[in-house]
């Protein structure tokens, strides 16, 4: 565990394993040790690169507004300071799978590969408001103002894990999640990210036009709960990425939870080295 400063706000980065790099990065409001299990079946084969982006997890609060090209170059940065200047395979789960297409598409050189797990999916997205971003400003300041992060964060924090999967209850030490979750720091970055989801979105679909792919493996691995709509969603995507569609079935929307071996397994997959089977 380790803490690096990019455009001055502290990262938390953690880096385990050894051999080809991996680097993941969370969905809206997670944390690092939402990774875990996947990190430590990865790591026997892999270098395995975690970080908390600002305003979650341990780092820092957000200094600005988040954009798709800002978050492709904190991931570069993030590598850059860990000494990770090779290719690496990139993962990104839920909003952070327009975090990892942004970096593979403005870093191809940097890139061996792309999986999206559970990626958010916006084919039609237009820029928002301003105003949105001052609303959650606001809204974080009276959230902190009122006592709500430290009286009901961790609780929030749990209901909404055990909402978005089907393989039981928030398996996160508890201890951690107080250190976090009762914080207005991460409610904040959480409120600021969800503010900018159609921008950076929107964002994207900018950068396909004028940033192709680079000819790397693209892997699309969908939770099988989320039903046959989001299937479908999640296929066009693989489609419009020209890569492959795999569904982890049974699994939510937080597959790495539900169904970690089957995301480490995609991951290994996804490398262009042979690697040995998971036991």
């Amino acid at each position: 565990m380790t803490f690096v400063r990019i455009d001055g706000v502290p990262h938390h980065v953690v880096v385990a394993g050894s051999g080809p790099p991996v680097l993941l990065s969370a969905g809206l409001g997670m944390a690092w040790f939402d990774w875990d299990e996947v990190a430590a079946l990865l790591a026997p084969h892999r270098t395995v690169v975690r970080f908390d982006r600002p305003g979650h997890g341990l780092s820092g609060p957000a200094a600005a507004p988040p954009t798709a090209s800002g978050e492709a170059h904190r991931i570069a940065a993030v590598l850059d300071a860990v000494g990770v200047s090779g290719p690496v395979t990139v993962v990104g789960h839920s909003i952070a799978g327009f975090h990892a297409e942004a970096y593979a598409r403005l870093h191809p050189s940097r890139t061996a590969a792309l999986v999206l797990v559970d990626s958010s999916v916006e084919p039609e997205a237009r820029v928002g408001v301003s105003a949105r971003v001052v609303s959650a400003r606001v809204a974080g300041a009276v959230l902190a103002g009122v006592g709500m992060p430290a009286a009901l964060g961790p609780f929030l924090r749990r209901a909404t894990v055990r909402l978005s999967r089907t393989g039981g209850p928030d398996p996160a030490p508890p201890a951690l999640i107080r250190r976090c979750y009762r914080t207005s720091r991460v409610w904040r970055g959480l409120l600021l990210e969800n503010a900018r989801y159609r921008p950076v979105a929107a964002e994207l679909l900018h950068l396909r036009d004028h940033f192709p792919l680079p000819p790397v493996p693209v892997t699309v691995l969908a939770g099988g709960a989320g039903g046959r709509s989001w299937l479908t969603c999640q296929r066009a995507l693989a489609d419009v990425l020209g890569g492959a569609l795999e569904v982890a079935e049974g699994a939510g929307h937080l597959v790495m939870l539900d169904d970690a071996g089957r995301v480490a397994e995609t991951i290994l997959e996804a490398a262009v080295s042979p690697t040995p089977p998971l036991p």
